[in-house]
Formats: C-alpha cells, structure tokens, sequence
C-alpha cells in the first residue's frame, strides 16, 4: 500500500485537536518522513505574533510521530504511542517561526535499539530550503512495532 501525497498528517499522529501541529505529510521512506508546517496565529503556541524557536523541537518529534504512525497505518494499526526523551545539539538558526510561512519538517532515523529507544536527526528549513534549526532527537516507543522494520519491508520507499 502507497500513500497518495502529499495528504494531512492527522491520521498519523496520536496528537489531537490543537495539539496536533503539523499539517502535511509531504514525503515518507524506511528512514524517515518530511512534513510541512504553516504557522497561523491560532497556534497553540504564538507568543507576541510569532512562534518561538524551540518550538522546532516538538515539530521534529511531531515528525517522527508521523514516520512511526505511516508505518502503523499501512499496517492497519492506529498510530503508536511514543515520549521525546531528550534531544541534543538542538541548533536554532532564527529566533522565531513567522505566522504564514510554511516549514519543511525532515526527520531522519539513525538507530534503533532494542529496548524501543530511536535517534533521530532533524532539521527544519524554508520551502526555498534555507535551514531555520536543527538537532537530535531521542524517541521512546514503549510498546513493540506489530511490523517489520521498514527497512525489510517490500514497499518501503
């Protein structure tokens, strides 16, 4: 099964109403996903008409929600739960996010342990590609995938 894209990233993410921040599924592979953001003044997190910085930093773990919750869809499952358990070297390029200008949201797996404990790399840029912030993420998936790795699996991308 192939996903039609770009298409909304709410059946992907565990995140409801306002807490879900992100809008589009853009692109998706084994490794990794790219969605998009377009901050209104709605937000849930608008300060003085724009959005801070480390905001960025739910946006990636938001991303990696939605990798996780493509994975599960495909199979039929609803998305998996999963905690930002820290994140390192989290670079803001600006100080703010501007209301009405859209951001690529890339986030990219890098290892996988066992224990359910992810890495992931990150970075948000401009439609133009201009990097906005970047950093690491660490994601905690407590329960088992139901699948395979999307590595093995014949219609990963």
């Amino acid at each position: 099964m192939r996903l039609e894209l770009p298409c909304s990233v709410k059946p992907f993410v565990p995140h409801d109403g306002a807490m879900c921040l992100l809008d589009t599924l853009l692109d998706y592979d084994a490794e990794g996903a790219t969605v998009e953001i377009t901050p209104r003044d709605s937000d849930l997190f608008v300060e003085d008409g724009v959005i801070p910085a480390w905001v960025g930093l739910e946006w990636m773990a938001q991303g990696v929600a939605a990798w996780a919750g493509v994975w599960a869809h495909i199979d039929g499952a609803p998305p998996p739960p999963g905690f930002l358990i820290a994140s390192r070297r989290y670079h803001a390029h600006v100080d703010n996010f501007a209301l009405g200008e859209p951001v690529h949201v890339r986030v990219t797996r890098e290892f996988v342990a066992d224990n359910g404990v992810r890495a992931f790399s990150g970075s948000l840029s401009m439609a133009s590609g201009t990097c906005l912030a970047e950093g690491r993420l660490s994601i905690f998936q407590p329960t088992p995938e139901t699948s395979s790795s999307p590595t093995e699996r014949p219609d990963a991308r």
